[in-house]
């Protein structure tokens, strides 16, 4: 079982979380589809939402699992079904990249007038890949996300990282990363997050700030 923890809050505001998780000795990312028979847990907050999803790999194509999503600026919840696929994957002698489809299946949750409570259907969809060696990492992932009267929208996140030194295996590894969050349909519709990520045996930790002082923190550990 894995568990991913990513939070963003306001600088200043300490928050610390942990989290259990399955990452790769080079391949340090947490992965849409786990090995066969694995378990993931994530817990994820940013500025748009609070989301738990939790899925299980009966084989390292795909995973099925159940997702859970507040959002905040609409105030509505949504439960769904998701699977992921994972569509391709290209084993280089010094690299990886992969290219998953995700998409769920669900209903959202108003509480707010005029919904008063109301369940309405609800799906999304949407690709995602990344490709990194021990130098540079890249990741891109979109998706389209409907539910009925309640929300529409389309939203996509993208990252770069370098690494500025090769370790050595056991060593402590270092990148250099900057994400970019692009929803049209949220307040902020655009977010600079320049970070650091730290790998060391089992350890994953990433944390930076965004362009509006809001600030970013990940662990994984991998069992």
């Amino acid at each position: 079982m894995t568990i991913h923890i990513h939070t963003r809050y306001k600088a200043g505001f300490v928050l610390a979380m942990m989290g259990l998780g399955l990452i790769y000795p080079h391949y340090a990312h947490a992965r849409p589809v786990s090995y066969p028979g694995g378990w993931t847990s994530m817990l994820t907050n940013n500025d748009d939402r609070n989301a738990l999803h939790i899925h299980y790999s009966p084989t390292a194509k795909y995973s099925v699992g159940y997702k859970l999503e507040y959002w905040r600026d609409n105030k509505y919840t949504l439960n769904a079904i998701q699977v992921n696929n994972l569509l391709r994957r290209w084993n280089q002698r010094d690299s990886q990249a992969n290219l998953y489809l995700k998409s769920g299946l669900g209903v959202a949750n108003k509480d707010t007038a005029p919904f008063d409570g109301k369940l309405a259907p609800a799906a999304f969809t949407g690709f995602a890949t990344d490709w990194e060696n021990r130098r540079f990492f890249v990741s891109y992932e979109n998706r389209y996300t409907e539910a009925g009267d309640i929300d529409n929208f389309y939203m996509q996140t993208a990252r770069a990282g370098i690494a500025p030194y090769i370790g050595d295996f056991g060593d402590l590894h270092t990148w250099l990363m900057l994400e970019v969050d692009h929803n049209p349909e949220s307040t902020n519709p655009l977010t600079l997050t320049p970070m650091v990520r730290f790998f060391k045996g089992v350890h994953l930790l990433e944390f930076g700030v965004s362009d509006r002082g809001k600030a970013l923190f990940n662990w994984v550990i991998r069992y």
